[in-house]
């Protein structure tokens, strides 16, 4: 447990001690997670079973279909 406490001290203690340019990385950080989580899946990753299929059971079956006839 004492190691536990040591390693969230390290983190605590650098965000604490950051600089601008740190803070700056970070933020460059946040805004670059946020285009890959939220804008490309809005756009490039469209929620393709909900639109082909009604029931969770059609689906399930696609996605077994697929996932064993699948060619590699």
């Amino acid at each position: 447990m004492n190691i536990i406490k040591k390693i969230f001290r390290f983190y605590i203690d650098g965000f604490r001690n950051i600089d601008k340019y740190g803070i700056k990385l970070w933020i460059i950080i946040a805004i670059k997670l946020f285009v890959m989580f939220v804008i490309l899946k809005v756009f490039f990753f469209p929620d393709f079973l909900n639109s082909k299929f009604d029931t969770e059971k059609e689906k399930g079956d696609y996605v077994i279909e697929t996932l064993t006839n699948s060619t590699l």
